[in-house]
């Protein structure tokens, strides 16, 4: 093309002339009207080149013979390009790179002003914390897959009480143990369990209150005979329900590495211990000492509740929760802990010569710890102005702080709320009656699809750092 013919190009600003691009082997025509819409895009700029040179400034190749321009780009991020010059605006799909479409449109000459509100707020927000999105789907695809291997890893333990002697019964009592609401057997079971913790507890409780205390001739305290009677039964059950479920569990290597059973195992040690503890006491005199220590032991009895964990639904969606929350706990202490640095050091400063219940750092953090937790117990309260402007800021930045993870926590409570009821209920589902006549209902389609996905991404981020990749990055460039 010559200069002549370029000049009556860029002239014709209304005029239906075409040009032809080429971006990777994607060849389209367009009008020079629409390029000329946006003038400041390189294809708008090429509409006002006088010379090849100027051209080829702005594009990798250009074939005078066909009007054509060719560019050294990504072929499938150019209908992005092509849309916003038909329409003005930009639209940013959920599976692209947020990293790589920036590069390109910069490339283009289009400003990220022009995304479309519809994207704009995700293209941002995935730009500027990209980990995030990558927390999330790495914590559903664990969830999820977890699921499935959870099902699949109880149809295993099932079927290794096919080459075990009565492997039969020995299947049934550990469905009937191990899963309440399995059959009415597992559901009487699942009842005297609660009954029986909830009585410990509650006789714990009373046997701390004045009423109910008794002293013996040398002073020291001692159990009421009736809550000392309700103990021994609890542990009795606890020790009959830890040694039945050892019993008849598919794999006795495995078995104290269920998070369950440990807490069985625990909620009878302390017992056991202290019974320990008393014998070595009343042999020995001298370590008297150790008396103190049965004491502690027998608080902590209060951790049988955990025990309601197996019979409760919400108890383990809780636990899981918490599990996959790492992060977003880990942020809300580090959130608190930089506010009540902050506001400590501020009352400090203003109340120490004034108020002797801030008169030092660690006062002022305890007072900064129930202000930000909004529970505000009243015992040191700031007496200036400033004082109780910097308490008004440090519980409204408690508020904040607060309400910001928890929402993220929520939503994934009630995402393992109605995986663990989906798990029990494909586990219910199974009728294993003789032997392995169903396998437990698991989406295998859904599985393997989640596997697929986990090692694609694997494959993914090994391939970042090939040669490949480093050619289809210069290649953006």
């Amino acid at each position: 093309m010559t200069g002549q013919s370029l000049r009556a190009l860029s002239e014709a600003n209304f005029e239906d002339n075409e040009i032809s691009i080429n971006v990777g082997g994607f060849k389209k025509k367009m009008r020079s009207n629409t390029l000329l819409r946006f003038p400041e895009t390189r294809l708008g700029k090429l509409l006002s080149c006088h010379s090849k040179e100027s051209i080829l400034e702005l594009c990798d190749d250009y074939d005078d013979t066909k009007n054509e321009f060719y560019f050294d780009r990504n072929p499938e991020l150019f209908p992005y390009v092509l849309h916003f010059y038909n329409t003005g605006k930009l639209h940013v799909m959920g599976e692209l790179c947020v990293f790589s479409f920036s590069q390109e449109i910069e490339y283009w000459g289009i400003n990220e002003f022009f995304i479309d509100s519809c994207c704009s707020y995700s293209y941002h927000g995935r730009k500027m914390e990209p980990d995030q999105e990558k927390w999330e789907e790495q914590s559903d695809q664990e969830s999820t897959t977890s699921s499935f291997d959870e099902i699949l890893a109880f149809y295993n333990d099932a079927s290794k009480f096919d080459k075990q002697p009565f492997g039969n019964i020995r299947r049934q009592l550990w469905l009937a143990l191990d899963n309440p609401g399995y059959s009415v057997l597992s559901r009487i079971f699942s009842v005297l369990s609660i009954v029986v913790v909830l009585g410990s507890i509650v006789t714990m409780c009373l046997n701390s209150l004045p009423d109910f205390q008794i002293v013996d001739h040398n002073g020291n305290p001692e159990e009421d005979p009736r809550f000392e009677i309700v103990e021994h039964f609890g542990i009795a059950w606890f020790t009959f329900e830890l040694v039945a479920r050892f019993a008849v569990a598919p794999d006795f290597l495995k078995f104290f590495k269920h998070a369950l059973n440990l807490i069985d195992l625990m909620s009878i040690l302390p017992f056991y211990i202290t019974l320990i503890v008393n014998l070595v006491v009343e042999s020995s005199p001298t370590l008297a000492n150790l008396g103190r220590v049965a004491q502690v032991l027998r608080l902590m009895r209060i951790f049988r509740i955990l025990k309601l964990a197996r019979h409760s639904t919400g108890l383990r969606s809780l636990g899981a929760t918490l599990k996959y929350s790492y992060r977003e706990v880990g942020l809300l202490l580090l959130y608190l802990s930089v506010g009540i640095s902050i506001f400590s050091v501020v009352a400090y400063t203003i109340e120490k010569e004034e108020n002797e219940g801030l008169a030092t750092i660690p006062a002022c953090w305890w007072w900064a710890t129930v202000s930000m937790t909004t529970v505000g117990y009243g015992d040191v309260v700031p007496g200036s102005t400033a004082g109780k402007l910097t308490a008004s800021a440090c519980i409204l930045a408690g508020i904040l702080v607060v309400v910001l993870p928890i929402t993220l926590i929520f939503n994934k409570f009630s995402h393992f709320y109605r995986r663990q009821k989906q798990l029990e209920s494909a586990m219910r589902s199974c009728d294993f009656g003789d032997g392995m006549k169903e396998v437990p209902s698991v989406n295998l389609r859904d599985y393997y699809a989640y596997k697929v996905k986990s090692l694609m991404a694997s494959l993914t981020n090994m391939s970042r750092s090939t040669p490949s990749e480093l050619s289809l990055n210069d290649s953006l460039h």
